[in-house]
């Protein structure tokens, strides 16, 4: 684990526990510029593997998974003010300091705003599947999404999907299996086992979840 430099934006009036205290200061970071890429060095005060989840709606899954990894980083995308709240209402209580929410369209932070290779783990879970044919265009995933993932992943960063909607799960699939920058992988039943709020719901009401995930391939170096 690596200290930042001085130049990192360190929280205040924070108290650095996991448990029954909590954070007094609000862990939703606000951008500085939407036309620059972020320097983390100034999101996070310890700087460790990042994950992000795109779409973090209240939270429930990124602030499970963050409370049972203290040795990584996570960022929260929402768009909707009110999710985000919850979200960071949550991570305070639960104490954490390794993980922030930013409101923002998850395709603009993916494409403009997250470092170049920056992040480990890129979590993708229900996004909005737009069932209507002529509104799939606005689909988060699309032919270009695994270029745009390579692009912030690590080498060997994996991104991980959930979905109800059998349609827009075999969309997913179909544009990472045509893509030679990714690899399947399997999801593991650690990580499977941490749900989102509407996965809950669903799952009471015998929704099944459909999962993915693929692995970024090992850039060539053949000539």
């Amino acid at each position: 684990m690596k200290l930042n430099s001085a130049t990192a934006q360190p929280l205040t009036n924070v108290k650095h526990a996991v448990g029954d205290q909590v954070n007094e200061q609000s862990l939703l970071y606000e951008l500085p510029s939407i036309l620059e890429r972020l320097d983390l060095s100034k999101v996070f005060p310890v700087d460790q593997p990042l994950e992000v989840e795109l779409g973090s709606g209240d939270g429930t899954f990124l602030v499970d998974l963050a409370k049972s990894r203290l040795d990584h980083n996570f960022i929260g995308i929402e768009r909707l003010l009110g999710r985000i709240r919850k979200m960071d209402r949550k991570a305070r209580r639960a104490g954490l300091i390794n993980l922030r929410g930013v409101r923002i369209e998850s395709s603009y932070f993916l494409e403009y705003l997250l470092p170049l290779h920056s992040v480990e783990v890129l979590h993708i879970y229900f996004p909005d599947p737009w069932p209507k044919r002529k509104h799939r265009r606005h689909r988060l995933i699309n032919e270009r999404f695994p270029q745009l993932a390579r692009q912030a992943l690590v080498p060997r960063g994996t991104v991980y999907f959930r979905t109800d909607d059998r349609d827009y799960f075999d969309q997913m699939n179909s544009v990472f299996a045509g893509s030679p920058l990714f690899a399947p992988k399997e999801t593991t039943a650690g990580l499977a086992a941490l749900l989102t709020d509407f996965e809950r719901d669903f799952q009471a009401r015998g929704i099944a979840t459909l999962r993915a995930a693929y692995q970024s391939c090992p850039i060539s170096t053949d000539p």
